[in-house]
């Protein structure tokens, strides 16, 4: 295995007049210098990092691992699971970040219809899909040394300096910056450079009571050896610590949640600034030189087509970046279901079939906290005990022994949210709020499943606390983070080698990697949140705890208006400055609900650009949020038998978007894409054949064509 480290060089200072005289003594190679500029170090960067792999003992795409490696159940492990190397910590974040956006199950598709060993036209092969090339990574800073947001790029060895391409990919969710390597994937294939960015959210977090950090690699140390190289710091002062671990020890911080930094409203800013450093890291290796050695900045965003592309956060951290490029650094966009903030006020009806959608447009704080407080109690809705993981669900969480689920019901009609008196019709009540609330009848299936991962608790909390630019010594509505025991009672802290490893195996959004969400108000002292009292004794789910985050949306108070301040902050305008845009989303997408998301923002940019705009919008029936979740049919059967990936479309997607901008071929006009579920049992599901997942076409019949008009989004049935 050949593996170079080094620090990459800055650009020369030689002032443009001393190269253009540098230029006309040599005559070749340098082109005119009238035209080209060095190629400047951007100053957001900071040190960067660089280390080139030969694409057989390790790689880019699959660390070493190859297809069969990163489709193992098995973990790659470390020497000491303790004290992890760099190497290790980046082949254990490429595994899990891979495994955690695709299913990496033949029956699922992998390896015939995508992963790293089908090749770019679709065609599986015997390859491993190890992929030579180098690594660059940086921080990005606002000169505070506490930002740190992570900067990566990609270069394969195949990359073309004649046919240049760049993929702009922010991670999804809030992981850190290898959360994207399943979209860079398709840039990697094709020889184009990927740009990653973790956005400023990460998966290893600050430990607090022990007062150690992560660095950039994944690493840890204490915060005092780290300094302004930590990858995030709590910002606590030595006082402010002390007090904090004597009130609620074992606790730890979380950069999403806690950076104070507001970090979505610079989504975009930070896609855009991954660009940059990749055309600056291209230029110093394939820009023209002078006589000195020093490069020119002889790609740029009019020679070099830059898509960008990513999933779910960093889906939308792709449409923020096309809203906000001033330079014309993004020639395309090309996204699969997004998180995307719409305006107070977008003006836009959306129509499915003969039917208004009552409400739609909501920001993810919004819906996602009115999730929190119905979901679980809608789970239990007889309507949908078909439902993946619904049997497991009720028995788990409405076991006479424990009815954390129906304690949730009767305390929300207690409340006066709920109107029905049995537990039965105080879930099909729920069920039916979040349908009226903008959730797809298609999503319904899939409430149980959720609600037995805390997905909905878990991204309000991060949210709140983000968009209020909250520190974790507020512990906002009571909640922290810490290790919990079977019975929910806060441990001593995380076993060492489960918080060493945490860059690698945590997604940033508690409960993860052995972290859960803690209720730091329960009767009987701070508890997982959902194994908590209440003042009167009952385990009702923590609804105090949810009450307080959805009066953070629609309240007044001032801690609910800072919040509602910051939430400003990250709406989008709809217009992207007539860029051609893929959008692909599931129909039965439960996380990110395409009546929130999708739908209204091809609404709004149809109505803001006009017949300017460029965006198309694919949606595809019976495709959800997790494709994860297919591969794992002996925990959440149902998901294999009907389900289909939407990681084919998002691939698709990006096939369109290069060929438009390559060679002028037409997008396809916006759609409902009709896909074929695998069915048989639950659990052990046929294999996904190509005839399950149809392709887009560039003219869709009438009754599959999405439309827009005087404000009004169509959708077929």
């Amino acid at each position: 295995m050949t593996k170079k480290q080094h620090a990459a060089g800055t650009a020369g200072t030689m002032g443009l007049a001393g190269v253009g005289l540098a230029c006309a003594a040599l005559a070749a190679g340098c082109g005119d210098s009238s035209s080209q500029q060095v190629n400047e170090k951007p100053a957001f960067l900071g040190s960067v990092m660089s280390a080139t792999y030969d694409g057989s003992g390790d790689d880019l795409l699959t660390a070493g691992l190859g297809a069969s490696g990163l489709a193992s159940a098995t973990p790659p492990a470390y020497a000491n699971a303790e004290a992890p190397t760099a190497a290790e910590l980046r082949r254990a974040a490429i595994y899990n970040s891979y495994r955690a956006i695709v299913d990496t199950t033949a029956a699922g598709g992998y390896g015939t219809l995508y992963g790293p060993s089908v090749d770019v036209g679709g065609t599986p092969t015997a390859g491993s899909g190890k992929i030579a090339g180098t690594e660059y990574i940086a921080f990005s800073d606002d000169g505070s040394g506490r930002q740190n947001v992570t900067l990566m790029v990609q270069v394969p060895a195949t990359f073309d300096k004649a046919n240049p391409c760049i993929i702009a990919a922010a991670s999804s969710g809030s992981r850190g910056v290898y959360g994207a390597i399943s979209t860079g994937e398709w840039g990697l294939k094709h020889g184009c450079a990927v740009a990653y960015t973790d956005k400023g959210t990460g998966a290893a977090p600050h430990d607090l009571q022990n007062d150690t950090v992560p660095l950039i690699d994944g690493r840890r140390t204490s915060a005092a050896a780290a300094g302004t190289a930590a990858q995030f710091n709590a910002g606590l002062s030595g006082t402010e610590l002390a007090a904090f671990n004597a009130v609620t020890p074992n606790r730890y911080a979380f950069k999403h949640a806690h950076s104070g930094h507001n970090v979505e409203k610079d989504w975009g800013k930070f896609t855009l600034q991954a660009a940059e450093f990749a055309l600056y890291v291209l230029n110093e290796k394939y820009g023209d030189q002078d006589g000195g050695g020093r490069r020119y900045a002889t790609l740029t965003p009019g020679n070099t087509i830059v898509i960008a592309s990513s999933v779910s956060n960093g889906g939308g951290a792709a449409i923020a970046a096309a809203e906000q490029d001033t330079r014309g650094l993004i020639r395309g966009v090309a996204v699969a279901e997004p998180a995307v903030e719409m305006p107070a006020n977008a003006g836009i009806t959306i129509r499915r079939g003969n039917t208004t959608v009552p409400v739609v447009g909501k920001p993810l704080i919004d819906f996602t906290t009115y999730a929190n407080l119905y979901q679980a109690c809608a789970s239990l809705a007889p309507s949908i005990a078909s439902g993946p993981f619904a049997a497991a669900y009720a028995a788990g969480f409405a076991a006479p022994a424990f009815p954390v689920a129906p304690n949730r019901c009767a305390a929300l009609k207690a409340q006066g949210l709920l109107n029905a008196s049995t537990t039965a019709e105080q879930a099909e009540e729920s069920l039916h709020k979040l349908l009226a609330y903008g959730w797809e009848p298609d999503a319904a299936i899939l409430q149980a499943s959720h609600a037995a991962f805390e997905i909905a608790p878990a991204v309000a909390v991060t949210f709140a606390n983000a968009l209020s630019r909250a520190s974790v010594k507020d512990n906002l509505c009571g909640f922290s983070y810490a290790a919990t025991a079977a019975n929910g009672s806060i441990t001593t802290l995380a076993p060492a080698a489960a918080l060493a490893g945490m860059f690698a195996t945590g997604n940033g959004v508690p409960p993860a990697g052995g972290i859960n969400l803690v209720n730091n108000n329960g009767k009987f002292g701070p508890a997982r949140d959902f194994l908590s009292f209440n003042a009167a004794s009952v385990a009702d789910w923590n609804l105090d705890g949810a009450l307080c985050l959805r009066n953070l949306v629609t309240g007044n108070t001032p801690q609910a208006l800072k919040l509602q301040a910051g939430l400003d902050e990250t709406r989008r305008n709809g217009n992207l400055q007539g860029k051609p845009a893929i959008i692909v989303h599931g129909r039965s997408d439960n996380l990110l609900p395409v009546n929130h998301t999708s739908r209204p923002y091809f609404g709004l940019n149809k109505k803001v650009e006009g017949a300017a705009s460029k965006l198309s919008y694919i949606e595809v029936t019976n495709a959800q949020h997790f494709d994860t979740f297919i591969g794992l049919p002996s925990v959440l059967p149902g998901y294999d038998s009907r389900f289909v990936p939407l990681h084919v479309y998002l691939n698709r997607a990006l096939d369109a978007m290069y060929g438009h901008l390559k060679n002028g071929s037409a997008l396809p006009a916006s759609q409902v894409v009709r896909t074929v579920p695998r069915g048989g049992v639950p659990g052990t599901a046929p294999a996904i054949t190509a005839a399950n997942v149809p392709a887009f076409v560039t003219a869709p019949a009438p009754a599959d064509a999405i439309g827009f008009l005087a404000g009004t989004v169509t959708i077929p049935d």
